[in-house]
């Protein structure tokens, strides 16, 4: 009766925590990050707001507004058999986005650590055109 009970006990903190699904990216320093998305072939997404994006973003980036209403119906005209590279200013939104990408089918997702503020600390140059 004892295992029962462990095992039970068990199943439910997994289940609680949510350790039964990976919604979460792989998340990569600036110069990994810079690494991947040079060799070419992905989808780049910069989620900050249009504003954030003029002001400096990474090169080749698609600008999908976080805060947009539409931002998932956005996230459907993407390919979603590539990978996605996404990130924002300092990582919040980014990870908050991961499982909205994730429900429209995106498997291979990798996240900026740190955002804009981290690339940017690291060197990295963004582009404001």
């Amino acid at each position: 009766m004892k295992i029962f009970f462990a095992s039970f006990i068990c199943c439910l903190v997994l289940y609680n925590c949510n350790w039964y699904t990976d919604t979460s990216a792989i998340l990569l320093e600036p110069k990994a990050f810079s690494a991947k998305i040079d060799k070419g072939g992905v989808q780049l997404i910069d989620v900050r707001t249009p504003k954030e994006y003029a002001e400096g973003h990474i090169e080749n980036a698609i600008n999908i507004n976080y805060y947009s209403k539409n931002f998932e119906d956005s996230l459907k005209l993407l390919d979603i058999k590539k990978p996605v590279y996404i990130y924002c200013r300092s990582g919040k939104r980014s990870a908050k986005s991961v499982s909205k990408f994730r429900a429209v089918g995106f498997d291979s997702i990798y996240e900026l650590e740190g955002g804009m503020l981290n690339w940017r600390s690291e060197g990295f140059k963004a582009n404001t055109n």
